[in-house]
């Protein structure tokens, strides 16, 4: 079973969080603390993406997780 990841469809979103990636340095912007675990895609996304099972977006909402 093919699992994919894809940006938001809905451009606005986009535009705004990569605004704020672009002002972070890479770092989620939802986030307040800045680290490895907080760099875009950060761990939490990553470790969700692991589960076959999840299907859903990133706590940002720029990338969604299809299954």
């Amino acid at each position: 079973m093919e699992q994919k990841i894809i940006l938001n469809p809905d451009k606005e979103v986009v535009k705004t969080v990569r605004e704020g990636l672009k002002r972070t340095g890479g770092y989620c912007p939802c986030k307040l603390i800045r680290n490895e675990d907080t760099k875009c895609m950060c761990k939490e996304f990553r470790e969700q993406i692991a589960d076959p099972g999840f299907e859903g977006f990133c706590h940002c909402f720029l990338y969604y997780k299809k299954k």
